[in-house]
């Protein structure tokens, strides 16, 4: 088997270079690549890639992903996040190859207390969450061999993140102030990129498991909550470890305002995923700690 990956250097495409591997034979791009265009605001240049490789799996981790920034360069979003998508399912479609993409939380206007379901209806609230949902639309139309994967909250111990940064900040500060009323599962890329691995074993073998599901770890928290637990793990794998803050106070959306609007209810149903692969989600504190421990070495 060969598979395609865009978007190798980011948080889910490093570790896919990983879980990917086993499956055959990966040839994994950037936006730099020189060989085959990995350039996502290049459609053009990434259908020539796939019809050079001609592979059996495409994997698409790459995405604009700078929120704010978007709102003001939403021509650039569109044409990464939505264009290109479409590009790669028109390519995949004449290849006969599945196509894999991420999508977002983003999709959904953030109301109400309850999970999301994949057939609820959308409504992003910023040009971020509509340029991923249009990618979505795209790529139901162009190519049913697809799987679709919404998750949100995603970090890696590879590159910066939010633990890292209230480490950092906690470290340098007697008083923190979190977001507490935007609610979600932080999710490792690591269990991302197996969760993914794990379906394209199985829709080779069952292609009617096409479709848009939600992975995300099990349970949910806030912000806030989030900021305390990683505080409070880090002191248990170092104890002798220095923190300066001495309260981490809860703050609402609205104490950090932004150019783009955040959904306060970011919660994903993942029912369907864990029933149609087999699989059951760990809690999102098992994975949070175990990064812990590696960027704490």
């Amino acid at each position: 088997m060969k598979i395609l990956l865009f978007g190798k250097n980011g948080q889910v495409g490093w570790e896919l270079q990983r879980s990917l591997a086993p499956l055959g034979e990966l040839i994994a791009l950037d936006r730099h690549s020189t060989d085959l265009c990995g350039d996502l605001a290049n459609p053009d240049g990434i259908r020539e890639a796939v019809r050079q490789v001609r592979p059996d799996v495409i994997v698409n981790a790459a995405a604009y992903t700078a929120v704010d920034k978007a709102e003001s360069d939403a021509a650039t979003a569109h044409a990464v996040n939505a264009v290109a998508p479409g590009a790669l399912a028109d390519a995949a479609r004449a290849a006969g190859a599945w196509l894999v993409h991420y999508s977002t939380d983003y999709v959904f206007d953030g109301s109400g207390s309850q999970p999301w379901e994949e057939g609820d209806p959308t409504g992003p609230l910023c040009v971020y969450g509509r340029t991923k949902l249009e990618g979505e639309q795209r790529i139901a139309a162009l190519c049913a061999k697809h799987l679709i994967l919404r998750t949100s909250w995603v970090y890696a111990a590879r590159g910066a993140n939010f633990a890292k940064t209230m480490l950092r900040l906690a470290g340098e500060r007697d008083r923190l102030t979190v977001i507490d009323d935007q609610f979600g599962a932080p999710t490792g890329a690591e269990l991302i990129a197996d969760v993914s691995a794990h379906a394209i074993r199985q829709v080779l073998q069952r292609p009617a498991d096409a479709g848009l599901y939600h992975l995300v770890a099990s349970g949910e928290t806030s912000w806030h909550g989030y900021a305390k637990h990683v505080l409070a793990q880090a002191q248990r794998v170092q104890p002798a470890m220095k923190i300066k803050a001495s309260e981490v106070a809860p703050v609402p959306t609205s104490a950090f305002p932004t150019p783009a609007r955040r959904p306060h209810n970011s919660r994903l149903d993942t029912r369907k995923l864990q029933s149609a692969f087999g699989l059951r989600l760990p809690p999102w504190q098992q994975g949070v700690n175990r990064m812990l421990s590696e960027v704490m070495i």
